[in-house]
């Protein structure tokens, strides 16, 4: 299987350490646009964009950084409830055209009632998914041409449009790819009938692999098959030891007051998804690893994707391989801080998964060393990658 690897956009904030201002970076544009120009070089498929009232907008951010990449895809929320799909078909499409199609579509349907109800959305769980329900419908079909030149007509419960299209379509035929998280009943039976990709937060392997199951058979109900994907941090090292370390290190100046405020506010929400990740610590620090190296304490304080692959190159590789024996093709990835963490994941971790760095392995393409020149005319040595890298590291062990 061919795996994809997302890297994120931290639009709500970067630092070095959880829970504090201590490493803390300033989020501007030239800092956003570094992360991503370094993943876009270093050949990751694409970026996540966080959406919500803590985050600068997706949209805005994503459109600016068309120009500064060249292959890097976009994956950008939609929100229904907050935007109607006429506007949001047209948003995409746009986005699509502009940047050739590098678009892909998160949709979200949110799960922070005070967030919601300041955004003007007064709607229940139920609702906002019967809300997504139909704006998905309305926005596939006005995007894939249904009702040709009159346009789509739709009378839904809570949306209603008559006429519907756009003069302007995107690349991406008959519409840019929707991804799709979420854990509760309503959720996985609108991700089978109506979206694409189907993204779990970082669970432990077995629940995950529950939650494709039921994805599977749902969408064969409906005649449809979905691709799957996972949301999770990385923190990966030369050594295990020194991984293990740094998970340590990220969370060491919290103290328990700040995880109690930040486990409260989680509390509140009635995401399915949110409650399950809360439930893997229970707020404690002395259950943090949940499953083998799958460490859950950046969801001590951060809402969302709360787990953590932990270990050296090999081993980080051997749990991404677990996952994607499940049926996992996409890996959405990010660590602290995000520019740097972004090349030590693909220089360490790349190469085990079959993923080639630019340059790499390709000499007719490089016009010098694949290095540093040493002592002035010393030339590095070569670096194994792919299965060459696996049996160095195994002669190495031996």
């Amino acid at each position: 299987m061919s795996l994809n690897v997302f890297w994120f956009i931290p639009t709500h904030g970067d630092s070095r350490y959880l829970g504090t201002s201590r490493g803390a970076r300033h989020i501007n544009y030239d800092y956003l646009k570094q992360i991503a120009v370094a993943a876009d070089t270093q050949g990751y498929d694409g970026v996540l964009l966080p959406t919500g009232r803590s985050c600068e907008d997706a949209w805005v951010v994503a459109s600016s950084l068309i120009g500064a990449t060249k292959n890097l895809k976009f994956l950008v929320a939609i929100r229904p409830g907050l935007s109607s799909p006429g506007l949001s078909l047209r948003m995409a499409s746009t986005f699509d055209r502009l940047s050739n199609g590098r678009l892909l579509v998160n949709v979200v349907t949110g799960g922070d009632q005070g967030e919601l109800e300041a955004d003007g959305v007064f709607a229940d769980h139920t609702e906002r998914y019967e809300i997504t329900d139909e704006f998905l419908r309305v926005w596939r079909a006005a995007l894939s041409g249904e009702g040709g030149d009159k346009g789509y007509t739709f009378e839904g419960k809570h949306i209603q449009v008559k006429g519907a299209k756009t003069l302007y379509p995107p690349v991406q035929k008959p519409y840019p790819p929707l991804y799709f998280g979420g854990s509760s009943e309503p959720a996985h039976e609108l991700a089978a009938e109506q979206v694409d990709v189907y993204l779990t937060w970082g669970e432990p392997p077995a629940a995950v692999a529950e939650k494709i199951a039921d994805m599977r058979a749902r969408a064969a109900r409906h005649g449809r098959t979905l691709r799957f994907g996972i949301r999770l941090h990385v923190i990966v090292r030369e050594t295990n030891e020194a991984a293990w370390k740094a998970a340590d290190e990220l969370i060491s100046h919290l103290d328990d007051d700040i995880i109690a405020k930040a486990q409260a506010s989680f509390a509140k929400m009635d995401s399915v998804g949110q409650q399950r990740m809360a439930a893997l610590h229970g707020g404690k620090r002395d259950r943090l690893e949940v499953s083998p190296n799958l460490w859950a304490g950046v969801g001590l304080v951060r809402g969302g994707a709360g787990t953590a692959l932990v270990g050296d190159p090999e081993t980080v590789a051997a749990r991404m391989h677990e996952y994607a024996a499940l049926g996992i093709d996409t890996f959405i990835m990010s660590g602290y801080p995000h520019l740097e963490e972004s090349y030590r994941f693909a220089e360490l971790v790349f190469p085990l998964i079959g993923k080639t760095l630019p340059g790499a392995g390709e000499s007719s393409s490089i016009t010098g060393p694949f290095g540093e020149i040493m002592a002035n005319n010393i030339v590095p040595i070569s670096r194994p990658t792919g299965d060459e890298h696996t049996r160095v590291q195994a002669q190495s062990q031996s």
